[in-house]
C-alpha cells in the first residue's frame, strides 16, 4: 500500500478565513489519496495556509531532499551575511577546480575557465534559480562545510531535517542522496517562517523570494497545472535512479501567491518511484492543483 503524508491548514494571512466544512477537507484528502494510490512511489505532501484548522496525516516521514536543500543552504548563507553585516554583492572567488564536469552546472557552461570572482547574489541565483551543483558546493566552501548548513537548520529547531553531504559526494555515490533529508512538516514550517520574514533581514528575504520566483527548473511540478499568472517562489529537487531504475527523489517546495494577495506554503516529495520523470512531475502538479483549488475557493 502506498503512503500519503499530508499536512493541511487553512487560515488567512490578510483576513479571517472561515474553517472549511468537514466534507471539503474529506474531499481534498480523498482526491490526493487517489492520486498517490495510483502510482508506484512514496509521496509526502504538506501545505500550510495560516495557523488554524490543521489536518495532519503522517507529516513527519523523512524524504531525501535532492536539490531542495539548496533553499536551506541559501538561508544559511544569507544568515551568515546578515550576521557579518555583509552585502549580497560581496565577491566570492570561483576557482577552476570548483567547476567539475559531468554535473549540472550552468555556470561552468557559461564560464568554464574559473579564476574569477562573482557577487554572492549571482552565485545564489545560479544555485537556487538554476540549481547549479558546482555553485552549491562552492557555497558550502563559503560556509565551511555541509555541516555548517546543518547547524543552521538545527538552530532553527528543524529536528527532522539533516544536511550531511554535498553534490560531489552524491554524484560519486548516489546512495548518499538519502543522507540529506527532511519531512513535509519541517519543509513547510521553514517556508512559512521565511515567508513571514522571521529568518533574514528584509533585504535578504526579498532577494531570496525573488530568486525563487525566477526558478526555471521544474516548470511542470508545483506550477505545472496552476492558472496562468499565479506566482510561485519554489525550489525543486531531482535525485538519482538506482540500478533498478528507482528514482530516489523528485521534489518541489514553495510558496504560492493567490490572486487575492493571500499565500500558502507547500511541499511535495516523491521518493522510491518506479514511475517516469514526467509522471513524477505530473503527480506533484496534480496534487498542487488540488490544494490550490481548495485554498482559493472560499468555504461556504
Amino acid at each position: 500500500m502506498f503512503r500519503l503524508f499530508l499536512l493541511l491548514a487553512c487560515g488567512s494571512a490578510l483576513a479571517a478565513c472561515n474553517p472549511p466544512r468537514p466534507e471539503r477537507r474529506a474531499t481534498l484528502e480523498h482526491e490526493i489519496r487517489t492520486i498517490v494510490d495510483s502510482v508506484h512511489a512514496t509521496v509526502g505532501v504538506a501545505a500550510v495556509f495560516g495557523p488554524d484548522d490543521t489536518l495532519a496525516i503522517h507529516p513527519d516521514a523523512a524524504f531525501p531532499m535532492a536539490s531542495v536543500y539548496k533553499f536551506h543552504q541559501a538561508l544559511a548563507v544569507l544568515d551568515s551575511l546578515d550576521r557579518a553585516a555583509l552585502s549580497i554583492n560581496t565577491l566570492v572567488p570561483v576557482l577552476h577546480s570548483d567547476l567539475h564536469p559531468d554535473t549540472w552546472s550552468p555556470l561552468r557552461k557559461a564560464r568554464p575557465e574559473g579564476g574569477y570572482e562573482l557577487p554572492m547574489a549571482e552565485l545564489l541565483a545560479y544555485s537556487v534559480a538554476l540549481s547549479d551543483n558546482n555553485v552549491c558546493d562552492l557555497l558550502f566552501r563559503f560556509l565551511g562545510s555541509p555541516r555548517a548548513a546543518d547547524r543552521y537548520v538545527v538552530r532553527l529547531g528543524l529536528d527532522d531535517t539533516v544536511i550531511a553531504t554535498d553534490e560531489q559526494a552524491m554524484h560519486a555515490s548516489p546512495a548518499t542522496q538519502y543522507l540529506n533529508r527532511t519531512t513535509p512538516l519541517d519543509a513547510v514550517r521553514l517556508l512559512e517562517r521565511f515567508r513571514r520574514g522571521e529568518l533574514l533581514s528584509a533585504q535578504h528575504t526579498e532577494f531570496l523570494m525573488h530568486t525563487m520566483m525566477a526558478t526555471v527548473t521544474g516548470p511542470d511540478k508545483l506550477k505545472g497545472l496552476l492558472p496562468r499568472g499565479v506566482q510561485v517562489a519554489h525550489k525543486t529537487g531531482n535525485g538519482f535512479r538506482n540500478e533498478h531504475g528507482i528514482m530516489g527523489a523528485d521534489n518541489d517546495i514553495g510558496i504560492v501567491f493567490l490572486p487575492d494577495g493571500r499565500a500558502y506554503s507547500i511541499a511535495i516529495f516523491v521518493t522510491d518511484s518506479r514511475e517516469s520523470d514526467s509522471l513524477n512531475a505530473t503527480i506533484i502538479a496534480r496534487i498542487s492543483r488540488c490544494i490550490y483549488d481548495y485554498f482559493s475557493t472560499p468555504a461556504i
